[in-house]
């Protein structure tokens, strides 16, 4: 049986827009994702996060629901727009002041906080601008964690700027089925880019206020396994999708570069925004990496009548991102068992990404953690008043395990964070999907811990020995 450190921490996770509600309160300001939300058919049936889990004003009953599940750590992101509502130098002093108070509970509670700078909420006043596409937006994102990092830095000593920058890229500017909804492969190798120079950016601004904060990034990854390694077609497709999604980053942060596959194939859009001394500030020191691990994505040949409509919102539930986009023919839809998301069950994926940069990077690997791992399933309470969510239960103690193996090959993972602690606003897929351990029902805001919940407890209780 693996075995945890005895200081690993056992956490959740959420986001500011997802949970927060009040988006009107105590003078917020617009983000991306308000605006994406009044357009009709963009979010299922048209919800929106004005609401969501009203965590803004019920935040001392979720930590103390969170002491009492034995969370060691919490990992939240802070809302732009609610301390810097257009997202320039003015502050919101009301926005401060609720992070204060929910940090001072967290630690009261003896719960430690991972802060997110940015969950994808970008003040709408940017984006007017270009948002991400636009360079100034690196500007504004380093003197916003300057100011985070003065404010909140005596208490909150860990941070991730970005939270999963590949979203952010090709699925608000490559593919549109998040804010902004754009639809442009120029526009989100220019975001991809400039959320490299970005989290570089910040991550000194914040190291130049304090010199004791750990600082990393928080990227989405998966491994891309071809039916077969040895077709030609299908090796190259793996090939570019591992280095736009996965070795983008990875090498940009260890190595200076991009991977060789893109600077060859997307020379001019990606040599249409680097700047000289680009790739050398983005080698940044990071005392960690983030890696957000929901499942791994098959690589097919094209089949005819596909289920998938290449056009539909729903490719965001099926794991298909427009391979076209790419100039690549092939089949991503998913085999076998699926979670609500139409996403696989492929829980070694997880084992295989860590031990992968623990080897990959050497010496040079800096401490591991899973800042986001879970699925979506939606049962309810039943007769007895509990939820009986048997097939998360299956998935974390897989998922978990796999982590525990990683350890045990030596992989330097610290802890992992549960998406999401409870459930809430998922994006373009509204309500209709629920990841939480703790069900919210959204007319009474009622939180019931699920059977997973007290699993977790349990786990977290016994340092894994539950598993």
């Amino acid at each position: 049986m693996a075995k945890f450190p005895v200081d690993f921490r056992w956490g959740a996770a959420t986001a500011a827009y997802q949970v927060e509600g009040a988006a009107y309160e105590d003078g917020r300001g617009l983000s991306i994702w308000d605006t994406f939300c009044k357009v009709p058919g963009n979010v299922h049936l048209n919800d929106s996060g004005d609401v969501a889990c009203d965590h803004y004003h019920r935040f001392l009953d979720d930590i103390a629901m969170m002491k009492k599940l034995g969370l060691k750590s919490y990992r939240f992101s802070f809302s732009w727009t609610r301390m810097f509502p257009n997202g320039d130098g003015v502050r919101e002093e009301r926005g401060f002041a609720f992070y204060d108070k929910l940090i001072n509970a967290l630690l009261e509670a003896g719960i430690i906080p991972l802060a997110t700078l940015y969950h994808w909420d970008l003040p709408q006043t940017l984006q007017d601008k270009g948002g991400w596409v636009n360079r100034d937006t690196v500007d504004a994102f380093g003197k916003y964690a300057t100011a985070i990092a003065e404010h909140f830095g005596d208490r909150v000593k860990d941070f991730s700027p970005i939270n999963e920058p590949w979203v952010v890229a090709w699925l608000g500017y490559g593919i549109g089925i998040h804010a902004p909804g754009h639809k442009s492969r120029q526009e989100a190798f220019a975001a991809a880019h400039h959320t490299v120079i970005a989290h570089a950016v910040a991550t000194n601004a914040m190291r130049a206020v304090r010199s004791d904060l750990k600082i990393g990034p928080v990227l989405n990854q998966g491994n891309y396994v071809p039916d077969d390694a040895t077709d030609p077609v299908l090796a190259h497709a793996a090939d570019m999708f591992d280095a736009y999604h996965n070795r983008f980053w990875i090498d940009a942060f260890f190595h200076g570069t991009y991977p060789e596959i893109l600077m060859k194939e997307f020379s001019a859009d990606l040599n249409a925004v680097i700047k000289p001394g680009d790739m050398q500030l983005a080698q940044v020191k990071n005392d960690f990496i983030g890696i957000n691990f929901y499942n791994d994505t098959r690589i097919g040949l094209p089949i005819a009548n596909s289920s998938i409509d290449p056009d539909s919102r729903e490719l965001e539930t099926a794991g298909v991102f427009l391979p076209g986009l790419l100039g690549l023919d092939v089949d991503t839809e998913p085999h076998g068992e699926l979670t609500e998301m139409g996403w696989p069950l492929t829980p070694d994926g997880i084992r295989n990404l860590l031990v992968r940069w623990k080897t990959e990077l050497g010496n040079r690997c800096p401490d591991l953690y899973i800042t986001e791992n879970g699925c979506a399933y939606g049962n309810e309470p039943g007769p007895d008043g509990a939820v009986h969510d048997d097939k998360r239960i299956e998935y974390l103690k897989n998922h978990i395990g796999a982590v525990g193996r990683a350890i045990a090959e030596g992989a330097p993972v610290k802890g992992y964070y549960q998406w999401s602690l409870m459930d809430n606003f998922e994006w373009a897929l509204g309500y209709a999907k629920r990841f939480g351990i703790v069900h919210v029902d959204y007319q009474t805001q009622k939180r019931t811990p699920k059977d997973s919940a007290h699993w977790y407890s349990n786990v977290i209780k016994t340092n894994g020995i539950e598993l």
